[in-house]
């Protein structure tokens, strides 16, 4: 995912910088602008990615309610795997940001600019036919320049996106009124990214897997867990952490009469980390139902559960591109933070056990909606 988002900003950084020659000797202005940009669209690339994490994570955590019983032995492990669906909507995307060109004094004027170095407002100016006009001051010009806002935007495939379709950044036209009836055009200047385009290619899901222990009942009470060992995957992206723990609670155990269905409220969280690139967190609590037929070696569960959820992944990485092929490259950090678009669901699912085993699926209604299944081992 490093190496992806890498491939995506480093194109739009030396690209977005390159479109505009009159930058190559200043780069307060469009340089800020661009890494605010890329920030933006680094969002918008990944975001179907991190809403379809959210939904993944945040399902498969139960299959039935615990029994209302203070006191009984129910142990599961196995893996459940999830899959939220892309919709067109999720396949593109566009960011834009406002941008105004460096002024400053005229170079030539070495009272006011001793230093004679030259800003973007003045570069373009130079490029203005007529610009040394004595009918407007040099001084007038680079103040008109700089003071005229454009809009840079970027608009594209996002991560799911198709392979055909390409990136691009565009500065849209704009007449800039340099007085005594002067206008300088400056001409739409549009950049594909060569080489940043959908990942996925279309992909219809984002699917994810997860080995899940659940052990109980005690005072009616079910807990669950989701752990991976710690991975070393090289030194680019750093090491993988995965914890996740639930509880469900059935307070049908202090009613006097019991319940027709078994009821659970019940909280789950989890926390992924990939080195210092990636952080995902989740949290889901809601009630489920369940309700068994048939006896305890064979029998069919269906199950329902409304869920409040939500899911926030925080990406920070460095990177590092090039203003002016004469100066040092500049280095710069991104970091930003995305939220899933689900906030609730509604899960509809059955549960069938044959022994040992049980296998369950369940559909997922809410923003994405999702799918999950799970493989388990019941003891």
């Amino acid at each position: 995912m490093k190496r992806l988002l890498l491939l995506f900003v480093l194109p739009l950084m030396t690209t977005a910088v390159l479109a505009q020659s009159s930058s190559n000797n200043s780069s307060s202005g469009f340089d800020g602008t661009v890494s605010k940009l890329a920030g933006d669209a680094a969002k918008g690339f990944v975001q179907p990615v991190v809403t379809g994490f959210g939904a993944d994570l945040n399902g498969g955590w139960f299959h039935k309610a615990p029994t209302a019983e203070m006191y009984g032995f129910d142990f599961e492990f196995g893996v459940v795997a999830m899959g939220s669906f892309i919709s067109d909507n999720d396949r593109t995307f566009s960011a834009s940001s406002a941008f105004q060109f460096s002024g400053g004094y005229y170079s030539g004027d070495a009272l006011d600019n001793p230093s004679g170095e030259k800003s973007q407002a003045e570069l373009i100016a130079e490029n203005i036919p007529n610009w040394y006009n004595p009918l407007t001051p040099h001084q007038q010009i680079i103040d008109k320049i700089a003071a005229t806002q454009f809009q840079v935007g970027i608009s594209g495939p996002t991560i799911v996106g198709s392979k055909s379709d390409t990136m691009k950044v565009t500065i849209p036209g704009q007449d800039i009124n340099l007085g005594n009836n002067q206008t300088y055009h400056i001409n739409d200047n549009t950049q594909t990214l060569d080489g940043v385009t959908g990942v996925l290619d279309g992909a219809s899901t984002v699917p994810l897997a997860a080995p899940q222990l659940s052990i109980g009942t005690l005072v009616g009470t079910q807990l669950t867990f989701r752990w991976l060992p710690q991975i070393d995957a090289g030194s680019d992206i750093g090491k993988i952490k995965y914890f996740g723990f639930g509880i469900q609670h059935n307070p049908g155990l202090w009613f006097a009469n019991p319940l027709p269905v078994d009821v659970a409220v019940s909280f789950f969280t989890q926390d992924l980390k990939i080195g210092s690139i990636f952080e995902t967190k989740t949290t889901a609590f809601g009630i489920n139902a369940s309700k068994r037929f048939g006896p305890g070696a064979i029998n069919i569960t269906p199950y329902a559960g409304f869920m409040i959820e939500s899911s926030k992944m925080t990406v920070t990485y460095a990177y590092t591109y090039t203003v002016n092929p004469n100066l040092p490259p500049v280095s710069d950090q991104i970091s930003f933070e995305l939220e899933g678009a689900n906030k609730t669901r509604l899960t509809l699912g059955v549960s069938i056990k044959l022994l040992f085993l049980n296998i369950n699926a369940d559909y997922n209604l809410g923003s994405q909606n999702s799918a999950t299944a799970g493989l388990m081992f019941i003891i």
